[in-house]
């Protein structure tokens, strides 16, 4: 019976552990499966998400190539073609005034005066101011008046010259109120000499010449200064007139006639041309 007993109890151990064999064996073979089903899943999955990241990248790389494309063709030419573009153009200027094919250039002469406006304000401002000094005058030396209400142009009256000159005691024989000269003012006055000339009475000598030309440097532009003033120079007339022993004309037939302004002009040229050969010393017969 003990016997029976041990077999029997050795036959269940030997089901129980076939059993848990088998079930041992159908857990891995579930378990393998288990994971070979996620595996699939899993290669699966990854294929279709790097099919997916394919698709993206190449659809990526086609709007990025597109939106270049886009961008190229709104872009501005590059700096090489505008280059181009520029030299081109820049070939096409005419070359600036002054220059020459033969390489020579011609540059701007320095010192030229300002311009006209500016000059007419200069000139103005300073005629005014001189007819304002001269009406200020106490002894009555000179007077002016202006030809047709013009400033440019005056009537000068010498009233005074030396007393004891012959010249005096002409104007006092000849009941000669003045001398009358007409002064003309350039257009860069002061920075060039009034043209002034005798009108009456004709005079003979005291660098009086022919129209009524007067000799004297400081009328011309060289011996010009712009500091110089019309009693200024109206006092130096005076002087010379007596120092070059003027005298009122009383030849008949020559009293009569009047100095014109372009006698007096053609006279004027001509010394100063006779002067600046000579300088200012009496000058050789022939050359008058």
């Amino acid at each position: 019976m003990a016997t029976l007993l041990r077999k029997i109890g050795l036959i269940r151990l030997h089901d129980r552990d076939t059993d848990g064999a088998k079930h041992q064996g159908s857990r891995k073979a579930t378990k393998s499966g288990s994971q070979k089903n996620a595996n699939k899943q899993c290669n699966s999955s990854s294929n279709e998400s790097i099919l997916l990241q394919s698709d993206h990248h190449h659809h990526y790389h086609s709007n990025h190539q597109q939106q270049h494309n886009h961008k190229r063709s709104e872009q501005p030419p590059s700096t090489k073609d505008s280059n181009k573009d520029k030299q081109q153009a820049g070939s096409k200027v005419p070359p600036a005034s002054g220059s020459s094919s033969g390489g020579g250039s011609s540059s701007s002469i320095p010192g030229q005066p300002p311009n006209k406006q500016h000059c007419a304000q200069v000139r103005s401002r300073r005629l005014m101011k001189e007819l304002q000094d001269i009406r200020k005058l106490t002894d009555h030396f000179i007077s002016v008046e202006l030809v047709e209400d013009n400033l440019f142009e005056w009537n000068v009256k010498l009233l005074q010259v030396d007393k004891d000159s012959a010249l005096w005691q002409d104007m006092k024989e000849t009941s000669t109120e003045c001398i009358l000269l007409n002064l003309n003012f350039p257009d860069n006055f002061p920075f060039s000499p009034p043209f002034m000339r005798v009108l009456s009475p004709r005079l003979e000598n005291g660098y009086v010449l022919d129209g009524g030309a007067i000799c004297m440097e400081l009328l011309t532009p060289r011996g010009w200064s712009s500091a110089y003033t019309v009693e200024a120079v109206m006092r130096q007339f005076a002087a010379s007139l007596v120092k070059g022993q003027g005298r009122i004309c009383r030849k008949v037939g020559k009293t009569k006639k009047a100095f014109t302004r372009k006698e007096a002009e053609a006279t004027f040229k001509s010394l100063v041309k006779t002067h600046e050969k000579y300088g200012w010393v009496t000058p050789p017969v022939s050359d008058g």
